[in-house]
């Protein structure tokens, strides 16, 4: 009897799949069970659920793909779209979510609720970043970082967009662009990136000198910091209070670091890149992990027309602060943040920042770097994320209630309800009209003169802040300028463009100008050009420091102890508790990742040594066996462990097995170098810098 033709479905059934036809490679229901738990099901873009995301669509077992396989179409489509322009300036970052809250009204001088309602907790998302280098680019250069704070108010957006530096390169927007390519990979050659120790750089700066005051700044340490969690941010710029009555107050905005302020030391900072690629942005997300949440204080310096007449520079110049001594600062309120990003594109890559998004009872002032920056925020960001509509990203929009007629455009979201999207109109009664109470700009009297491509004499001393900053600072601290503009110089191959500068450093501080003169090789002292006007001496500012202003504490920083087999547990417990008590972090390095300890118990270490160099602890402790100790004083990352704690002028405590180590690496013991039970003594020099060390270590100019 003939057996019976099977339909084509019951030859489908009986025919074995395709996917199992790969051998190595199940259905998408069999990897989910597989990997267990429950899943949610995937989808195309379009909700079509995918039931095989392993194998694209094929003719046949080893035949063609087929072009009609819309999964694998759209996946592919999407992959290749995945990277949007990075941004110019500002394009390596890291961000988190966290809440403002005011602790001090500022309602005598602003309508703006924010600056009023005291303690009502506002949304912030705040970002960090490098300047020049690109968004692949390494964490630790030195450089200018970015301090960029946007504020969900009730009343809309706040982006108070600045730096970890109070004061910028140049008075006028209309040089910005000059300025970042000159400081960018030079165009010939894309090099080098994310430094500034190159000719165009030098050569830019040569001939601007109102840029010698920023390279002040920049030289110092503030350019190399430990943590995005130990870096003060500025608004830079004199914006304006606005109350009800139009009235204004200027301001200027502070952070300051719960955690206090503390730097890197230069062959650190270097040394890092090598570490740690990503250390900034690793200790940033670790800290919230561990709920240790970056807190900083916001604080406000307020003057009046009538103050500004007073001080002997112009308030609206970039190149200028105002001292602390001057005009003191009033701490408001802070800002905790508490949340990692969910996702880092979503959110750290596609917020938009611009300085001109302020709610009521914030204004601008006339400063023309500021003005020109108000276009170019917005600007970018219409070709960095294509579309006018950039702020329906969920990150960018505001929290509370908008509206307004603005239609169309690319990747519209909003779907807009009505007949009206025109004003005024009288079709639709629940179309937006202007507000009653809504923003409102400072009464500021006009300017009567003359309209030109003119700056106003008053931006004109370019060199005496310069000189404030430097006569400011601690003597480890000027060294560290000196030695950075030595060796930045030292990397430019123009030889007018070294002396150039070399001149413009006489008019900040003669010795200053020596030094690096000296360190350079230069036979005579080059001649200081001339000054628009001449620089004065200012009363120093303490302020301005970061080494007489380091906080008393190891809350936030981190000490490694090196362990091997055979190390005290009882020494390593006593050093971890009292470390960890202080504040600090700790964490077991150790030749390989499982050691056992003097009492036979398997330790787990947190780094391998060959991957974890002192570099990335604030102090470290070396407790060892005496074998190990031998046998580590012949291992060149353990020698190096030691000898660059020691350069870089940390904290060390060591037993008799550590200090065998201590001799292979020719640690000479000083203040800083201390027997591993002194805990007492380690913990307070595990606080600061050795920074007597500092000569014998290294040749500083």
């Amino acid at each position: 009897m003939a057996s019976k033709k099977k339909s084509p479905r019951e030859s489908q059934k009986a025919a074995p799949s395709a996917t199992k036809l790969a051998g190595d490679r199940g259905s998408g229901d069999e990897l989910h069970e597989r990997a267990g738990g429950k899943h949610t099901a995937l989808t195309t873009n379009q909700g079509i659920p995918v039931t095989d995301n392993q194998n694209s669509l094929r003719a046949s077992e080893r035949g063609p793909t087929l072009l009609e396989d819309f999964v694998l179409r759209e996946k592919i489509t999407h992959f290749d779209h995945e990277r949007i322009p990075e941004r110019i300036v500002h394009a390596r970052g890291s961000a988190a979510h966290g809440y403002f809250e005011l602790t001090k009204s500022l309602a005598q001088y602003t309508k703006a609720k924010i600056l009023s309602e005291v303690g009502v907790k506002t949304p912030v998302f705040t970002r960090f970043s490098t300047v020049a280098g690109g968004a692949g680019s390494v964490d630790t250069p030195r450089d200018v970082r970015g301090f960029a704070v946007k504020f969900y108010t009730k009343e809309g957006n706040w982006d108070l967009v600045g730096n970890n530096i109070p004061v910028f390169f140049i008075q006028d927007a209309i040089k910005f662009p000059d300025l970042i390519h000159s400081v960018k990979m030079e165009p010939d050659r894309a090099f080098p990136q994310a430094g500034s120790a190159h000719d165009t750089f030098w050569d830019f700066i040569s001939l601007m000198p109102e840029a010698m005051h920023m390279i002040m700044w920049a030289m110092s340490d503030r350019a190399i910091p430990r943590s995005l969690r130990m870096m003060e941010g500025f608004g830079i710029h004199s914006f304006r209070l606005v109350g009800a009555d139009g009235a204004s107050t200027f301001v200027k905005f502070h952070w300051r670091p719960k955690l206090g302020i503390q730097s890197t030391v230069w062959d650190e900072a270097v040394k890092l890149q090598a570490a740690d690629n990503d250390f900034h942005r690793r200790d940033l997300f670790e800290a919230i992990e561990k709920g240790q949440y970056p807190s900083w204080d916001l604080a406000v310096q307020l003057f009046t027309d009538e103050d500004a007449a007073e001080f002997p520079f112009d308030h609206l110049d970039s190149t200028k602060l105002i001292p602390e001594e001057l005009v003191p600062l009033t701490v408001i309120g802070r800002m905790v943040l508490d949340r990692w990003p969910d996702n880092f594109f979503a959110e750290t890559e596609q917020v938009a920042y611009c300085p001109a998004n302020v709610p009521p009872g914030i204004d601008f002032s006339n400063d023309p770097l500021l003005q020109g920056r108000l276009f170019s925020y917005l600007d970018t960001q219409l070709s960095r994320l294509g579309s006018p509509n950039f702020n329906q990203i969920p990150i960018n929009a505001p929290k509370c209630p908008f509206a307004n007629l603005q239609r169309d455009g690319h990747m519209q979201m909003h779907t807009q309800k009505g007949r009206v999207n025109y004003e005024p109109s009288s079709l639709q009664d629940d179309s937006p009209r202007e507000a009653r109470a809504g923003f409102s700009s400072a009464q500021v009297p006009g300017d009567d003169g003359v309209k030109g491509r003119i700056r106003a004499e008053s931006f004109a001393d370019h060199y005496s802040q310069a000189r404030l900053f430097f006569r400011s600072q601690t003597k480890p601290e000027q060294a560290h300028i000196a030695s950075a503009i030595t060796f930045e110089l030292s990397k430019v191959g123009t030889a007018h463009v070294r002396e150039a500068i070399v001149g413009h450093l006489r008019h900040i501080d003669p010795d200053l100008a020596q030094r690096v003169a000296t360190g350079l090789g230069l036979a005579t002292l080059p001649q200081a050009p001339p000054a628009a006007v001449q620089p004065i001496d200012m009363p120093p500012s303490p302020a301005l420091q970061i080494i007489g202003k380091m906080k008393d504490t190891l809350v936030g920083r981190a000490v490694g102890i090196l362990v091997d087999d055979g190390s005290d547990a009882g020494t390593v417990k006593l050093i971890r508790k009292a470390a960890e008590d202080a504040g600090a972090t700790v964490k077991l390095v150790a030749p390989r990742i499982a050691v056992t300890f003097d009492a036979g118990k398997p330790v787990s270490a947190d780094g391998q040594l060959a991957g974890t160099p002192s570099t990335v602890f604030d102090a470290v402790a070396i407790v060892l066996s005496e074998p190990a100790g031998k046998r580590l004083s012949n291992n060149a990352s353990a020698v190096d462990f030691v000898r660059d704690a020691f350069a870089h002028l940390k904290a060390i405590a060591a037993d008799a097995g550590g200090q065998l180590v201590l001799k292979a690496g020719k640690v000479e013991k000083d203040a800083g170098v201390l027997d591993a039970t002194n805990m007492k003594s380690f913990i307070k020099a595990a606080k600061t810098r050795q920074w007597d060390r500092e000569p014998a270590v290294r040749l500083l100019a």
